[in-house]
Formats: structure tokens, C-alpha cells, sequence
């Protein structure tokens, strides 16, 4: 429950603060960051959120002070940053989180799937670089409007799930399975066949923060 509020809240975050902007002035609305920051440290286990969400107060804190907005644009470069500590780190200590997430539907994952769901890792530590160099470019140079339009999209793959996307949420799990000739199959269970090149163009991550 915890989980799904603080995606939502993520997701709804730089709209607020855009329409806010015409209601209030940014002390006020730095409120909004300290309650996703509130709901990042009591809803998630893994101590970096927890860094995180101190680093989201302290934004919360310049911007109270100075009645400044820049530290509220920030927020997204922050989250981004975590994800990518969070990726990298998995990636220097396995396993890697697609694999975490592969391995809840199916334990006995092949080692052609750990390779691939580390690959995989290693594209989203990329995505977000990229992603919060842009948000940070938005933050600083862009309007208003630009900056709300780019990370409530963004905040899509973030804190929901990712586009173009096989494995899907199923009773509380991920379930890397997708659609082949008009039937489903999970990917994971195949066997290592020469459908091996087939799973790895279906198994994607999903729901990677709900």
C-alpha cells in the first residue's frame, strides 16, 4: 500500500507543483516534497530511499527558507540519481535487480537469463543518467510548464512501469511471460533452445517501484 501512494504521489509531484505555483508560493508548496519524502522513508526498506528522503527533506528545508523553487525542481534529479546508485550497486553485487525481479516468477532462472537481465541493469543505470541529466537541464534552464511536462512523463517508467513491456504484475508478482504465435509462454521456463533469442526480446522489466 505504502508502495503504490508513494508512486502515485511520485507521479503526481511535478504537476502539483506546477499548478501550485499559480495558488501559492514555493515555501508553501514545499510541503508536497516533504511528504513524498515522509512516504519514500516509511515505505520502503532499502536504506538508500531513506538517504534519499533526507535529501528531499533538505530540499524541502532550502525552499522553506529561501522561498526558493529550484530546490523543488530538483527532486527529480534526486530520485533519479538513487536509481541509478541502486542499479550500479546491485551490478557490483549481484544479483542485479531485473534478475531479483525475473527470479520471483521463476526461482530457477538459466544463466543466458542472468546475463541478459544484467545487461538489462546495466541499460537502465544508463536510462537514468540520461534522464537525470535532462531533468536537471529542465530544472535549471527550462520553463515551468517544460520542466512539469518532462518529469510527470518521466516519472512513467520510474515510478510505475516501463513501456513496451512483457512482464507484467500478477497476484502480487512479476510474471515474465508475453504473447508468441498467437500463445502464451513464460520465458523463463523455456528451455535453452534456439527460443532463447525470443525470451530475451520479451522479458523486460516491469513495475519496477510499486
Amino acid at each position: 500500500m505504502w508502495a503504490v501512494l508513494t508512486a502515485l504521489v511520485t507521479l503526481a509531484y511535478p504537476l502539483a507543483v506546477y499548478w501550485g505555483l499559480s495558488h501559492f508560493e514555493p515555501k508553501m508548496l514545499a510541503g508536497v516534497l516533504v511528504l513524498v519524502a515522509l512516504l519514500r522513508a516509511l515505505g520502503s526498506p532499502d536504506p538508500l530511499w531513506r538517504v534519499a528522503a533526507l535529501g528531499a527533506a533538505a530540499l524541502a528545508l532550502v525552499s522553506m527558507v529561501g522561498n526558493a523553487l529550484l530546490p523543488l525542481k530538483l527532486y527529480p534529479v534526486l530520485v533519479n540519481a538513487a536509481l541509478f546508485v541502486i542499479f550500479v550497486y546491485s551490478l557490483k553485487r549481484p544479483p542485479t535487480v531485473i534478475e531479483r525481479l525475473a527470479r520471483l516468477k521463476e526461482p530457477q532462472l538459466p544463466e543466458s537469463g542472468v546475463r541478459y537481465t544484467r545487461k538489462v541493469t546495466q541499460v537502465w543505470a544508463a536510462f537514468f543518467v540520461v534522464n537525470g541529466g535532462i531533468a536537471l537541464w529542465t530544472a535549471l534552464f527550462a520553463s515551468e510548464a517544460t520542466w512539469a511536462l518532462y518529469n510527470c512523463r518521466r516519472a512513467s517508467p520510474i515510478a510505475a512501469s516501463a513501456t513496451s513491456l512483457c512482464m507484467r504484475p500478477t497476484r502480487g508478482a512479476l510474471s515474465p511471460c508475453c504473447s508468441v504465435r498467437g500463445r502464451r509462454a513464460c520465458a523463463c521456463g523455456w528451455r535453452r533452445t534456439a527460443r532463447r533469442r525470443r525470451w530475451m526480446r520479451c522479458a523486460r522489466p516491469a513495475s519496477l517501484w510499486m
